[in-house]
C-alpha cells in the first residue's frame, strides 16, 4: 500500500475502534493499561535493543546531542513508563459522569454527561516515551489513538506500538485503538492531517516549527501552544527572598521547557534593591541577562534587551528583564508579549493578586509561586498529553478530563414541546 493508503486504512481501523472504546467499562480499560505495563517490564531488553538501532540513525543523521538524550531508552525511561501507566490507572475514570443536572419547569430533567472525542492524531519529536503516555491517557478516556512519532524514534516505536497492541488483544479491546504510523516518509504527517472524516482532534507536540505546519495544513481542529513566553512580576511590598526563590526556579530549575520564565517584570520602586541580588542569583547559575534601559542602568554590567527579546522563548539560561511602572505596566507587556501560557505574580497585596488573576489571559496563571507548575502532574490531574493555549475546548494542561467532551441527556416522563 502507499503512505496515503496506509494512513487511510489506519484511520477507519482507530474510527471503529473509537465506537468499541466509547461503551467500554473502567476495568476493562484499566486491565489493559496494567497488561501494557507488564509486558514493558518483560520486554525492556527487547525495546532497548530497537532503541540502539535509533539511536545510530540519529547520529547517521547528525542529530544534536540533546535530541539523542531525549530519544535514548534506558531502565529508567521503562520504569517512568510503567509508573506513568500505573498512575493512569488509579484516576478516575471521566467517560459517562454526569457533570450537572437542572430540572425545567415542564419536567424535563437536563443534564450533562462527559464522553470521549474519539480519535486522537498525535504527532510528536523524538521521545519514545510520548507513544505510552499518550497512548495510555486516550485508552483510559475512551479514545483512539494514532502516533506520529518522529522518524528518528521509528524503531522504539514501533516496538511500544507492538506492546500496546498485544495487551490490547488480550484485554479483549480493538487492537487498533492505538496505532503508530509505520513509516518514516513525511508525507505520513500530510495525509494524517487529511482525515477528517475519521479522525475528531489532532495534538502536536514539538517545537514551533512543527506546531505552525500542522495547524497550516489540517483539516482537522487543532490543541496547542506554539510557545512558551512565560512572565514573572514581582510587585512592590513583595516578599524578595520569596521573589527570589520563585524567579531562580523558574528560570533555572529547568530552562528548557515551555513553563520556564523567559521574561521578569520587577515593580520600579524596589527595582534598585531586587535586581542585583536577583543577578547575582542568576551569575551564579550562568544565566545570560538582557534588560530594558532602566535594569541596564541598574546593572550596568548586563547586555541591552532589543524589540525581539521580548517575544522570545529562548528555552536556555537567557532572561530578559523590564522594570515597569506598576502592575498595570506589567499586564499591558504580558497582553502584547506574552502567549497564553504561563505567568505568575509576587506580591503581598491580595487585591492585586486577585485583579491580575482576572485580568491576565493565560492558561496558567500563578500567584506567588514558580511558572514550572504549569504541568498536568503538578496541578493534580495525575497527567497530561499537553498544554493547550487554544480556548476550544481546552485551555491548559490537558489531562483525562480534557480529552471527553459533554453531551445532553434529557429524562422526561411524555413531555411534548407546543
Amino acid at each position: 500500500m502507499s503512505v496515503e493508503e496506509t494512513i487511510l486504512s489506519m484511520a477507519r481501523g482507530a474510527k471503529e475502534a473509537a465506537r468499541m472504546l466509547a461503551t467500554c467499562g473502567t476495568d476493562k480499560k484499566n486491565d489493559a493499561l496494567e497488561r501494557i505495563a507488564q509486558k514493558l517490564l518483560d520486554k525492556k531488553e527487547a525495546i532497548k535493543e530497537e532503541n540502539k538501532k535509533d539511536l545510530a540513525y540519529a547520529e547517521e543523521q547528525g542529530i544534536s546531542a540533546a535530541m539523542i538524550d531525549r530519544l535514548t531508552i534506558k531502565d529508567s525511561t521503562i520504569e517512568s513508563m510503567v509508573s506513568g501507566l500505573r498512575e493512569v490507572v488509579q484516576l478516575p475514570d471521566p467517560v459517562g459522569a454526569v457533570t450537572k443536572t437542572w430540572l425545567r419547569p415542564n419536567g424535563l430533567q437536563v443534564g450533562k454527561m462527559r464522553i470521549p472525542l474519539g480519535v486522537i492524531g498525535i504527532i510528536y519529536e523524538s521521545r519514545p516515551n510520548v507513544t505510552v503516555d499518550a497512548a495510555s491517557l486516550c485508552l483510559k478516556s475512551g479514545n483512539a489513538v494514532i502516533l506520529r512519532g518522529g522518524s528518528e524514534a521509528l524503531h522504539s516505536n514501533l516496538i511500544l506500538s507492538s506492546i500496546i497492541q498485544e495487551a490490547l488483544g488480550e484485554a479483549g479491546l480493538p487492537e487498533a485503538a492505538a496505532q503508530v504510523v509505520p513509516v518514516r516518509d513525511r508525507s505520513a504527517v500530510n495525509a494524517l492531517l487529511e482525515q477528517e472524516e475519521f479522525i475528531d482532534l489532532i495534538i502536536p507536540r514539538g517545537g514551533e516549527g512543527l506546531i505552525r505546519f500542522v495547524v497550516e495544513h489540517s483539516r482537522i481542529p487543532v490543541l496547542k501552544h506554539y510557545k512558551g513566553v512565560c512572565h514573572v512580576y514581582v510587585d512592590n511590598g513583595a516578599d524578595l527572598d520569596m521573589a527570589e526563590s520563585i524567579c531562580f526556579n523558574a528560570k533555572v530549575q529547568r530552562p528548557g521547557v515551555c513553563n520556564a520564565m523567559e521574561t521578569l517584570l520587577v515593580h520600579s520602586e524596589i527595582a534598585e534593591t531586587f535586581l542585583p541580588r536577583m543577578a547575582d542569583s542568576f551569575k551564579k547559575a550562568g544565566v545570560k541577562l538582557k534588560g530594558c534601559p532602566s535594569t541596564c542602568r541598574i546593572l550596568p554590567e548586563i547586555q541591552q534587551a532589543e524589540e525581539s527579546d521580548w517575544p522570545a522563548e529562548y528555552l536556555d539560561l537567557v532572561l530578559a528583564i523590564r522594570v515597569v511602572q506598576d502592575m498595570d505596566e506589567a499586564m499591558k507587556h504580558i497582553a502584547r508579549y506574552g502567549s497564553d501560557h504561563t505567568e505568575s505574580i509576587v506580591t503581598s497585596d491580595y487585591a492585586r493578586a486577585n485583579r491580575f488573576i482576572r485580568e491576565v489571559d493565560s492558561s496558567v496563571v500563578l500567584v506567588n509561586a514558580s511558572t514550572r507548575f504549569n504541568d498536568g502532574g503538578q496541578l493534580g490531574l495525575g497527567a497530561e498529553i499537553g498544554i493547550s493555549t487554544s480556548k476550544l475546548h481546552a485551555f491548559g494542561p490537558m489531562g483525562l478530563e480534557e480529552l471527553t467532551g459533554t453531551k445532553f441527556i434529557v429524562f422526561g416522563n411524555g413531555q411534548i414541546r407546543t
